[in-house]
């Protein structure tokens, strides 16, 4: 695990901590402990400058769970104006791009998609008619009409 992902990490469990906390040490703690592992990824940050990078994704499920990590990571996902729906930018440095962000993603985008289908299917099933399977090949064109 690279340090940014570490601290990443860290930060997260540490703003669980500060959500949970039941007393104003605790709070406090939560909250100090947060603002040094804020001010580490700053400096990662300066080391690894952020840079612009255009993402295309299929589908508004890929899209909608791609900006939700982005935004999850402290991430600002954009679209110039007259870009289509599915493109999306985003500046990060490209080394936590590569080795945090875009596998997460792909991982929970493969999982969100057979999800999807399974329920799909399932729906399908139950009120709609029994058999999903595919459609049927034929070896050629049937004749018109």
């Amino acid at each position: 695990m690279s340090s940014e992902s570490h601290l990443r990490e860290k930060l997260r469990k540490i703003e669980a901590l500060f959500l949970g906390a039941g007393t104003a040490g605790e709070r406090l703690a939560a909250e100090a402990a947060l603002e040094r592992v804020r001010a580490k990824l700053k400096e990662i940050e300066r080391q690894d400058p952020p840079v612009e990078m255009q993402f295309s994704l299929p589908d508004q499920w890929s899209r909608h769970l791609f900006m939700a990590l982005c935004r999850r990571y402290g991430l600002k996902p954009y679209r110039y104006r007259r870009q289509r729906r599915t493109t999306l930018m985003v500046r990060a440095p490209r080394h936590f791009v590569e080795t945090v962000l875009w596998p997460e993603f792909s991982d929970l985008d493969n999982d969100l998609r057979a999800y999807l289908q399974e329920v799909t299917l399932k729906v399908i099933r139950e009120e709609v008619y029994a058999d999903t399977s595919e459609a049927a090949e034929v070896p050629e064109a049937l004749p018109p009409g």
